[in-house]
């Protein structure tokens, strides 16, 4: 009987981490393929180009939560897999952006305190740092990858089948969201970025959790990337403290306090106010 209830409602276990690690590997390798007939066919190389990075962003994600859909989910629940994007009342709006906000400015303080010098953190700052480099100089592309697509596929990864998953499984939600943030923050793969993806992804999994709708952790989620990207544009560097000659304290200070001051009013008084579909 608890075997049915759990698979009538959809877990995340070992089989679907290697369904969601089989279908980005997949993805990649079909882009690969193609962009290797195209460059021995056609003599077009599309590895550098904004397009590439696109196609490549849709194809990973794309595989990865097709893979999970058609050889996990399907199979053990008997339908396809599907989420709630349902939106929220007004109020919740004016608590989670500045509680998102607030934690935005915390995470840029604990990654400053990340060395960027020295014989290991130096080269490593170095590497990564030609790599966010290669992303794209166009606005328009950023914007597309970053603000757009992003959002949309790793919310419904890391949220939406990791975290959703681990409690259908009966794992403690506080545990799932922690889980659920620490493998987002792995995936981006550097110090720098692990530290606030790890936090932000703490306040997306709690959102989540509270309103059982996907498309609010994909607001917020398109929300930091945007003012990322509004740095990018402006000075070549996604701190707010560079940006507008800030002292990391002070950000530090406004941090806590929105995130405190909007944390309680969210997490204390909020209701839930859909079920999940």
């Amino acid at each position: 009987m608890e075997e049915n209830r759990l698979k009538n409602k959809g877990i995340f276990d070992g089989y679907g981490a290697m369904a969601l690690i089989g279908g980005l590997v997949g993805g990649s390798i079909i882009v690969a393929v193609f962009n290797f007939i195209a460059m021995y066919v056609f003599k077009v190389n599309f590895q550098y180009d904004d397009i590439y990075l696109i196609i490549s962003q849709i194809a990973t994600f794309g595989g990865a939560i097709f893979a999970f859909d058609y050889f996990v989910y399907r199979p053990n629940t008997g339908r396809k897999l599907n989420f709630n994007f349902s939106p929220t009342n007004l109020m919740t709006y004016f608590l989670i952006f500045p509680m998102m906000f607030g934690m935005m400015l915390i995470a840029e303080f604990v990654t400053m305190q990340i060395p960027t010098s020295g014989p290991v953190f130096g080269e490593m700052y170095r590497y990564f740092s030609k790599l966010m480099d290669q992303m794209s100089s166009d606005p328009a592309t950023l914007i597309l990858l970053a603000v757009i697509l992003a959002p949309i596929f790793e919310e419904i990864v890391f949220r939406g089948i990791i975290m959703k998953g681990l409690i259908n499984k009966g794992m403690k939600p506080k545990k799932a969201i922690i889980i659920a943030a620490v493998v987002f923050g792995l995936v981006h793969a550097n110090p720098w970025q692990f530290v606030g993806a790890v936090l932000l992804g703490l306040v997306l999994g709690l959102v989540y959790y509270k309103t059982k709708s996907l498309l609010l952790p994909i607001l917020l989620h398109a929300f930091n990337n945007l003012i990322s990207a509004l740095l990018i544009f402006n000075g070549n560097t996604e701190s707010l403290a560079e940006t507008f000659h800030i002292s990391e304290w002070i950000l530090l200070g406004v941090g806590v306090i929105l995130f405190t001051s909007f944390y309680i009013l969210f997490a204390k008084r909020y209701r839930v106010h859909y079920a999940e579909a």
